[in-house]
């Protein structure tokens, strides 16, 4: 099954580095789970905001910069959170990510706080 992004989901990495959107738009050619991009570049002002309600312990995040998006889960046309289906769609962006050459980091893998949702530029190589 091959799925699409959306023009809200390519909208929505406007300003995002040139390689996370290749990687992205080669993930969701790859991936066994449709997904959409809910968030790419965010204001200092949001970053607060998130880190205020504790979904962010960072203010110098990577979408500070375009160095990384958020995703959501698509199944059957409606947005879903469960775990099992994160784990898919990260091994498709770092498929699409190896074919690349690009260094990609998963915040599923964060031992705190792990961000299924989230995948960014590895800072070695994209200081």
């Amino acid at each position: 099954m091959s799925f699409r992004l959306s023009a809200r989901s390519r909208a929505r990495m406007a300003g995002v580095h040139p390689d996370l959107v290749a990687v992205m738009e080669g993930a969701i050619e790859l991936t066994p789970v449709d997904f959409l991009v809910t968030e790419g570049i965010r204001s200092p002002e949001r970053q607060r905001a998130l880190v205020k309600a504790g979904a962010s312990r960072t203010l110098n995040s990577r979408h500070l910069t375009g160095h990384a998006v958020d995703v959501a889960a698509l199944v059957e046309g409606k947005v879903r959170w469960d775990w099992p289906l994160y784990p898919r769609i990260a091994g498709a962006v770092r498929e699409a990510a190896a074919k690349r050459g690009v260094a990609i980091v998963w915040g599923g893998d964060w031992p705190r706080l792990r961000d299924g949702p989230h995948f960014e530029l590895d800072r070695k190589a994209y200081p």
